[in-house]
C-alpha cells in the first residue's frame, strides 16, 4: 500500500508539473508546440553566435617609479604584522613597485573594431592586447575612458571583417530573465555561464551612478568587460563587479552595468575621449523616516538637499538647503540615487524644471545646468595623497566582511608609510566617522569637508577601530 501510495503520488506529482509547463511557456522551448522542450539549445546557439565576437584582453604596465622614496601604502613598518594585509591586497590590490599585469574581456560592437570593456581593465596599462576566439591576436588602443561608471572604449585595428554583438535595452530586462555571461575567468578563455536577473538597479557603492544589473550567472574575476546576454542574443549588460564574501570565493553574486548606461556615452567615448556631464550643484541625502515626518512630507520619496554649492547652477535659481527634489526635467525622483543620474545625462546649458517640496508644499524652479568639472576632486585628491591616505564608501559587502556596525563614515583603504597620517597613528581598516567633530556619513561628506581645509590646517578625525572610538589630530601639511 505504501509503494502504491508512493507510485500514486508520483504520477500526480508529475502530472501537475507537466500542467504547470504547459500553462507557464518556457524561455528554453522551441517555437511552435509548447510541449517541445528544446533543453539548452537556445544557450548553444546563443553561445555560437556570439563567441566570436567576446575578446580575451590582457594588459602590461612598467613599474611607476614611487613619489616619495622610501614610502610605500603600508600602514605599518616593513616587517611588523599588519592584520588587514590580505584582506585589503585582496580588495585593492598591493602598491608594489613592480610590472602590473591584469586580464580581462571585452566585446566588439562594430566592424570598424571598437570595443566596450571595463575601464579598470585597461586603466594605466601601457601595453593593451587582444585575442581572439579564433586565435587572432591584435594591439589595441584606448579611445576613452569613464571611470565614473566603469566604462572603458578601445579600438584595434583590422580589415572591417570582425564578428560583432547586437546591443540589447536593458531599460525592457526583467527580474528573472534567463541570461548568459562570456568571458575569461582566471584567464580560461570563453566560459560561458547562464543564469538569471537577480536584481535591477542595485547600488553597491561604487560610484555616483550605480545602476547595476544583479545576476546569479557565475561571474568570476577575469569576466570583467565581458557581455552578459538575454535570451535574444543581445547584449545587456557589461560584466563589472564580483561579490566575494568572507571566503574570497564566487557565492553567485555578480554584477554588470547596463548596456544603455554604455550606449549613452559612447557617442562622448568615441569623438572626445571622455564624458561630459550635467551639474547641478547640490549636495543630498536620503529621506529617512524620521526626516520625512520632520519636513512634513507624505512619503519617504526624493532627494533632501542638505547643502548647496555656491556659485552652482541651484544656487543661481533658488534652491535652498532643506529642500526636497521630488522630480527633475519631467523624471521623478523617488530615491536619493536617482537624481545624480538624471542630472548627469542633462546637457550643460539645458534648461530644466526642477520641483522641490519647501515647507510641506511643491514649488516649480527653473534651473540652466552647468558642466560638471572634474578640478576641484584633482586638488582634494592632492590633499588626501599629502595626508598619506586612501579611503572609499563603506558598501555592504565591506561592512559585513569588516564585521562593521554601520556604513557611515570612510574606510581606510591604506596608508603610505612613514606619511602624516601613519605618523599619526592612523591605519588600514579604521574608518574616520568625523572631521573636526562633523560626522561624516559617505566618501562625499568626506570629500567637501576635506575640501574646505587649508593645507596647514591641523585636522581632528573621530576614528573607529575593533568595536571602540578615538581621537586622532595631525597636520595636513
Amino acid at each position: 500500500m505504501k509503494k502504491f501510495s508512493t507510485k500514486i503520488s508520483t504520477f500526480l506529482t508529475m502530472g501537475l508539473m507537466s500542467a504547470l509547463l504547459v500553462s507557464f511557456p518556457n524561455p528554453l522551448w522551441g517555437k511552435g508546440d509548447p510541449g517541445a522542450i528544446v533543453g539548452s539549445n537556445i544557450f548553444v546557439e546563443i553561445a555560437a553566435k556570439e563567441n566570436p565576437a567576446v575578446v580575451h584582453i590582457s594588459t602590461s604596465s612598467k613599474p611607476q617609479p614611487e613619489q616619495i622614496p622610501g614610502r610605500r601604502f603600508r600602514g605599518r613598518p616593513p616587517g611588523q604584522q599588519d592584520p588587514f594585509r590580505d584582506f585589503f591586497d585582496k580588495f585593492f590590490g598591493p602598491q608594489r613597485n613592480i610590472p602590473r599585469r591584469s586580464l580581462g574581456s571585452g566585446f566588439i560592437i562594430d566592424k570598424e573594431g571598437y570595443l566596450f570593456t571595463n575601464n579598470h581593465v585597461v586603466e594605466g596599462a601601457d601595453e593593451i592586447k587582444v585575442t581572439l576566439e579564433n586565435g587572432d591576436e591584435y594591439d589595441a588602443k584606448v579611445i576613452g575612458t569613464d571611470p565614473k561608471t566603469d566604462i572603458a572604449l578601445i579600438k584595434i585595428d583590422n580589415d572591417n571583417n570582425l564578428p560583432v554583438v547586437e546591443l540589447g535595452n536593458s531599460d525592457e530586462l526583467q527580474v528573472g530573465e534567463w541570461v548568459m555571461a562570456i568571458g575569461n575567468p582566471f584567464g580560461l578563455n570563453h566560459t560561458v555561464t547562464v543564469g538569471v536577473v537577480s536584481a535591477k538597479g542595485r547600488v553597491i557603492g561604487s560610484g555616483p551612478y550605480d545602476d547595476y544589473i544583479q545576476t546569479d550567472a557565475s561571474i568570476n574575476p577575469g569576466n570583467s568587460g565581458g557581455p552578459l546576454i538575454n535570451t535574444k542574443g543581445k547584449v545587456i549588460g557589461i560584466s563589472s563587479a564580483i561579490y566575494a564574501g568572507n571566503t574570497g570565493g564566487n557565492i553567485g553574486i555578480g554584477f554588470a552595468i547596463p548596456i544603455n548606461l554604455a550606449k549613452s556615452i559612447l557617442e562622448d567615448l568615441r569623438t572626445k575621449g571622455a564624458v561630459t556631464r550635467g551639474r547641478l550643484g547640490v549636495m543630498i541625502q536620503k529621506i529617512t523616516p524620521e526626516l520625512a515626518k520632520s519636513f512634513n512630507l507624505s512619503e519617504n520619496e526624493g532627494a533632501l538637499v542638505g547643502d548647496v554649492i555656491k556659485g552652482s547652477p541651484a544656487e543661481r535659481s533658488g534652491i535652498e538647503r532643506g529642500d526636497v527634489i521630488v522630480e527633475f526635467d519631467g523624471q521623478p525622483v523617488k530615491t536619493m540615487e536617482e537624481l545624480p543620474k538624471l542630472v548627469a545625462q542633462t546637457r550643460p546649458g539645458s534648461e530644466v524644471d526642477v520641483v522641490v517640496v519647501r515647507d510641506g508644499k511643491r514649488k516649480v524652479i527653473r534651473t540652466t545646468i552647468d558642466k560638471l568639472e572634474d578640478r576641484g576632486r584633482e586638488i582634494l585628491s592632492s590633499k588626501i595623497e599629502k595626508m598619506g591616505l586612501r579611503v572609499q564608501d563603506i558598501t555592504p559587502e565591506l561592512m559585513q566582511s569588516l564585521d562593521l556596525d554601520s556604513q557611515d563614515g570612510v574606510l581606510v583603504a591604506d596608508v603610505i608609510f612613514d606619511s602624516p597620517a601613519s605618523s599619526a597613528g592612523i591605519r588600514r581598516g579604521d574608518v574616520i566617522a568625523e572631521i573636526n567633530r562633523e560626522k561624516i556619513n559617505n566618501l562625499h561628506d568626506f570629500e567637501v569637508k576635506m575640501d574646505k581645509l587649508g593645507t596647514e590646517d591641523t585636522v581632528l578625525l573621530l576614528i573607529k577601530r575593533g568595536g571602540s572610538t578615538i581621537y586622532i589630530a595631525m597636520k595636513m601639511k
